[in-house]
């Protein structure tokens, strides 16, 4: 390993954003965040990757207007059945 480098001449490459997602930021419960991250782990997923699963799903389903509280208390609905399942 050289005890410097020149990057004076360096590009910074471009950032891609994966096609047909939207990078958002949102304020989940620690117990939500933290029964994502155990469930991942037990399906060698990411816990977005599930958030989005559950997301879709009362999406696809569903006819009635997504409200704050109703994706609240669904997300604690899967999280509770699934840390009972397990």
């Amino acid at each position: 390993m050289k005890d410097s480098y020149d990057f004076s001449s360096s590009k910074r490459s471009p950032i891609i954003d994966p096609e047909g997602k939207t990078r958002v930021t949102v304020w989940v419960d620690d117990d939500v965040l933290a029964a994502f991250r155990a469930r991942a782990i037990q399906e060698g997923k990411g816990y977005q990757a599930l958030m989005n699963d559950a997301l879709r799903s009362i999406s696809d389903n569903s006819t009635v207007p997504i409200t704050v509280e109703s994706l609240r208390r669904m997300l604690r609905e899967t999280i509770h059945e699934e840390l009972r399942t397990h």
